[in-house]
C-alpha cells in the first residue's frame, strides 16, 4: 500500500506492491471497469481495491482518465510531425512558445527534444490543405520560431500503447 504522506515529487517506486502494479496493468488496459470488476481481476475485495486506486491518485500515478477517440471517425485524417526550430533558447523566449503551443488545440502533444530542432510537436488535421493553411497561419507565427520541419505519418502502426511496468515487479517494488 502506498503511504499517506508522499512529498508532490517524489518517485516512491519502492511503495507500490504487487497489487498496486495489478491495478495499473489493468487501469491502462480498461480504466471504465468498476471497483468490483477491478478488485476481482487483482485479488482484492472492493474497499481495499478502492482506497489503493485513490492512493495512486493521489500519490500522482494515475493523473486521469479520458476516452481514446478515433481521429479519423472525427474527420481528422492527417497527422503531422512537426518539428520547430527556436531562433534562441533563452529561458524567457522558450517558455514563451511552451505556453503559446499549450494553447493550440491540434497540437495534441509537444516534446522539448535534444539534437536538431527545440521542439517536436504531433499536430492534427482534416487534410493536407488545412495542415497547410493550419502551419503558415499558426506554427510559423508562435514567438521564436526561426524555421519549421513536417513529416507526415503513412500509417499507425502502434498508437495510444499502456505503459511497460514489467521492470517495477523486478526488485523494485515491494511484495506483501
Amino acid at each position: 500500500m502506498l503511504r499517506k504522506n508522499l512529498a508532490p515529487m517524489e518517485p516512491a517506486l519502492e511503495t507500490l506492491d504487487k497489487f498496486d502494479l495489478a491495478i495499473l496493468m489493468e487501469l491502462q488496459a480498461d480504466a471504465r471497469l468498476t471497483n468490483a470488476e477491478l478488485a476481482q481481476r487483482v485479488g482484492l475485495s472492493a474497499a481495499p481495491c478502492w482506497r489503493r486506486v485513490r492512493a495512486l491518485e493521489e500519490a500522482g500515478f494515475i493523473r486521469g482518465y479520458r476516452a481514446e477517440i478515433d481521429r479519423h471517425k472525427i474527420g481528422l485524417g492527417v497527422l503531422a510531425f512537426v518539428r520547430l526550430d527556436a531562433e534562441r533558447n533563452t529561458g524567457d523566449l522558450t517558455r514563451a512558445m511552451e505556453d503559446a503551443i499549450r494553447r493550440i488545440p491540434e497540437v495534441v502533444s509537444c516534446h522539448y527534444i535534444s539534437g536538431t530542432g527545440t521542439f517536436e510537436l504531433q499536430v492534427v488535421a482534416p487534410d493536407l490543405a488545412r495542415f497547410s493553411q493550419f502551419a503558415r497561419e499558426v506554427l510559423l507565427n508562435l514567438p521564436n520560431v526561426k524555421d519549421m520541419h513536417t513529416s507526415f505519418s503513412l500509417g499507425e502502426v502502434k498508437a495510444g500503447g499502456a505503459l511497460p511496468l514489467g521492470h517495477l515487479g523486478r526488485g523494485k517494488a515491494k511484495t506483501h
